[in-house]
């Protein structure tokens, strides 16, 4: 599938990302991929391309574009003191204004690209790009029509005043949400709190939890599981099909 480095002016400086479209020319409706916490990588573009398959102009930004930083392998991340640290450390710079003001430039450079068509921008995300995902609906409404979160974490805790369901009377998009089971970043009690906060104010909404473990969708996680991955694709072809438009 193509793709196009591009270069987004942000408040902040200037964010890498890349931009894929379908093999056959023509403007599409867009969607904006974010990273779980490994962050832009090879096997997030692969991603990125699948869904441009699927009839869609896929913008994958570098969320962590303020920090110089190296890859992680995700395969053992979290079992290495060092590695886990600086991780966290990384994911920490992502604050909540910052995450809503990027992605406010985000909006605004795919309204200018000729690769995109239509009003309504879908988004999507993993482990911490869930949360992103939602977290951004509610504070982009007018323009975001679709919001997926796939294993994505901190949901809806009782304790986070940034926590996405408290956003919930500020989204207008359809949400998916797809957790995974015995997952401790969204516990049981989250669940229902967010299925709670959605059905209270009125959001179109899914959500649902998949046989298998955190990080199923995403192919360089250790816990990555073939079916479940497969559903996600499914899921999010219902979900773009029915609420983006050219």
């Amino acid at each position: 599938m193509p793709r196009t480095e591009v270069a987004i002016r942000t408040e902040d400086g200037t964010c890498a990302a890349s931009l894929h479209t379908p093999s056959d020319q023509g403007s599409r409706p867009a969607v904006i991929m974010y990273p779980d916490a490994g962050g832009r990588r090879e096997t997030m573009a692969v991603m990125a391309d699948r869904l441009a398959e699927l009839g869609y102009t896929v913008l994958l930004p570098d969320v962590y574009y303020r920090s110089e930083w190296a890859p992680f392998d995700l395969a053992t991340v979290f079992g290495e003191p060092e590695e886990r640290k600086r991780l966290f450390e990384l994911m920490g710079t992502l604050t909540p204004e910052r995450i809503v003001q990027d992605t406010g430039a985000f909006l605004d450079f795919l309204a200018d690209r000729p690769e995109v068509s239509g009003t309504g921008v879908g988004t999507t995300g993993y482990c911490m790009g869930g949360r992103i995902s939602l977290t951004v609906a509610g504070h982009h409404p007018d323009r975001i029509a679709a919001a997926a979160s796939f294993h994505g974490g901190n949901l809806a805790a009782a304790d986070d005043t940034n926590s996405p369901h408290l956003l919930a009377d500020r989204i207008r998009a359809a949400v998916l949400v797809a957790g995974a089971e015995d997952d401790g970043s969204f516990p049981p009690e989250q669940f229902e709190r967010l299925e709670q906060a959605l059905t209270g104010a009125g959001v179109r909404h899914t959500i649902s939890t998949y046989p298998a473990a955190h990080g199923f969708a995403v192919g360089d996680n250790p816990t990555y599981d073939a079916d479940a991955a497969e559903r996600h694709w499914t899921a999010l072809a219902e979900l773009y099909g029915a609420n983006l438009h050219a």
